[in-house]
């Protein structure tokens, strides 16, 4: 599988902590201090989830030289969808402007790592020669259901923004490893909006629950435990040694996660790319926006090896050879 282009957007909304330490009555530096994430970008009120997908998607579709005809798959790769049905792919393509029945349309959702396996459905796609050409959306609106303003470490990691990708057949195989740890699945997630609770028969505990949250603590433990062996098999499943990485992009969980990572890891700073700090976590389009960041570096045969983790818990990594 070979990308032929990348896209990404970022609405013109800028939002510093210091302008959150006003919004709710923090003391000066409280949110920095908390998150160290010092600014990052909220939807603006005439923006959607769908408006800055299909805004990364025409960039990556420009990149790659190729018009919306040419695509005959789109997978939507975003944690939180537009709504519960239909799926967001859909609403995507309507947006871009495709014809009736000209493509086919479908999510896929594993959280934080939806884009890595996205990029790893359409690999096997491409293989068995389903599909051609194939554009992946991740668009997140993290600005929205956040714990303000009880727990601002929480809230203040999190950004708004949205980056695509169009890749097809070709260039060098693509080394993917994904595993899942679910027996602290409660750490991190919005427990409403699902079948879980009855809005009508538990209102109460539909309200109570429809705020994102999380135990970083017991996140933590379990990722020291776990991470490190998995990055090495993912290395070694690719035939590659930790020095034959030219660039790491990681999902940008927070600034901290990020710099445990590279000493846990034992990666070269320099090697990895690290934007946290200026547009925050934006959930499943935290990679793929990290990546078309990156591309201006961009070189033939860059080995970059894509890491992640998300809710659930679930560890992603792929290896690619850009061509």
């Amino acid at each position: 599988m070979k990308i032929t282009g990348m896209g990404s957007y970022l609405p013109p909304n800028l939002v510093t902590s210091e302008v959150l330490d006003v919004c709710f009555g923090f003391a000066s530096g409280l949110v920095l201090g908390q998150c160290s994430v010092v600014q990052r970008h909220y939807v603006t009120a005439d923006e959607s989830q769908i408006t800055m997908g299909a805004a990364a998607a025409r960039r990556a579709l420009t990149q790659a030289g190729v018009a919306v005809a040419d695509i005959d798959l789109v997978i939507g790769a975003s944690a939180v969808p537009y709504q519960p049905i239909p799926a967001t792919a859909p609403a995507y393509m309507r947006a871009l402007g495709f014809a009736e029945g000209a493509a086919f349309g479908f999510d896929v959702n594993s959280t934080c790592l939806s884009f890595l396996s996205a990029l790893d459905v359409a690999d096997g796609f491409l293989q068995a020669g389903r599909y051609a050409r194939i554009l992946i959306i991740a668009s997140e609106v993290a600005s929205r259901a956040l714990p303000w303003p009880d727990k601002p470490q929480i809230a203040g990691l999190f950004g708004d923004g949205a980056a695509a990708v169009v890749v097809e057949a070709g260039g060098a195989p693509i080394v993917s490893r994904f595993k899942t740890y679910p027996s602290i699945l409660e750490s991190c997630g919005i427990g409403a909006g699902g079948t879980r609770f009855d809005f009508r028969a538990e209102p109460e505990a539909f309200a109570a629950h429809s705020l994102f949250d999380m135990d970083g603590k017991a996140l933590f433990r379990l990722t020291s435990q776990h991470f490190v062996p998995f990055v090495e098999l993912l290395l070694k499943d690719a035939g590659w040694d930790i020095q034959d990485v030219d660039l790491v992009v990681p999902h940008q969980a927070s600034p901290l996660a990020l710099t445990h990572m590279i000493r846990q890891c034992g990666f070269d700073p320099d090697k990895v790319v690290d934007v946290s700090r200026t547009v925050g976590n934006q959930i499943a389009a935290s990679i793929p926006f990290a990546l078309a960041y990156a591309a201006p570096q961009a070189g033939r045969g860059r080995r970059d090896l894509m890491l992640g983790t998300s809710a659930g818990v679930s560890f992603g990594g792929a290896a690619v050879r850009l061509s």
